[in-house]
């Protein structure tokens, strides 16, 4: 099992005011699954995201992750895990406005040190799989915000990672741009990326081939879609 997510409880307290925004949550997600967490604003999707994402510490329970038991590792692994295991695609991007699209991609192999020649052939070779070999020089305002989260994509594959964590990813998109991403998001999970989405539409959860709706920081439903793909493992 790549996740597992025991008795998972994360409160915040504010004041005197404590605010449970994980109850006792319990989920498991295996290798080369396509999930999308579903829940409207507070049900915890943010806070779940940031447990498995390895940001934050749950207040209590047990994350393993790859059959690592997270809880106990210092900052500095943490730090090696995020760059070298999960990807990561947000909202807003998150590209460095003054480097190209082949610099934003090459940056975390940068940081997991990679050779140069090795950053510049992984990063073309990224770009060119998400549709944006012609813009490998461009930077962020010379491209539309779906060729913006193209980069962000790519960039998160860059290091070959065992979990992409997607955080509403089509939030600033038109509909259009929204679903070729999308696309690429199903295209990676026949691959055999394992894939984790939070939303809050309905809509878009039913691309994923598992749907996990959240409220009230609780597992309320656990289904599988019909449009389930069988996904084809990759190589390694």
């Amino acid at each position: 099992m790549l996740i597992t997510l025991r008795h998972i409880n994360k409160i915040y307290t504010t004041g005197e005011v404590a605010v449970h925004a994980l109850d006792d949550l319990n989920i498991e997600i295996g290798e080369g699954e396509f999930v999308a967490i579903i829940g409207q604003s507070g049900s915890g999707k943010t806070t779940l995201l940031d447990i498995v994402g390895c940001l934050s510490h749950p207040t209590s329970g047990d994350y393993w992750l790859h059959g690592t038991h997270i809880n106990t590792l210092p900052d500095s692994e943490l730090t090696t895990i995020r760059n070298q295991q999960i990807g990561f695609i947000f909202q807003t991007f998150h590209l460095l406005p003054r480097k190209s699209a082949l610099e934003n991609v090459q940056l975390p192999l940068m940081y997991a040190g990679a050779t140069r020649t090795r950053q510049q052939d992984r990063a073309q070779e990224l770009l060119t799989r998400v549709g944006l070999q012609d813009r490998l020089n461009h930077h962020s305002n010379q491209l539309s915000g779906g060729q913006q989260q193209r980069v962000a994509i790519a960039r998160a594959l860059a290091n070959n990672p065992a979990l992409l964590l997607a955080d509403e990813p089509t939030g600033n998109l038109d509909s259009q741009s929204g679903h070729e991403i999308l696309t690429i998001f199903e295209e990676l999970h026949r691959q055999g990326q394992t894939i984790v989405i939070i939303t809050h539409d309905p809509l878009i959860a039913q691309r994923a081939n598992r749907r996990i709706t959240l409220l009230d920081g609780r597992v309320l439903r656990d289904e599988s879609t019909e449009s389930s793909i069988e996904p084809v493992l990759q190589e390694k």
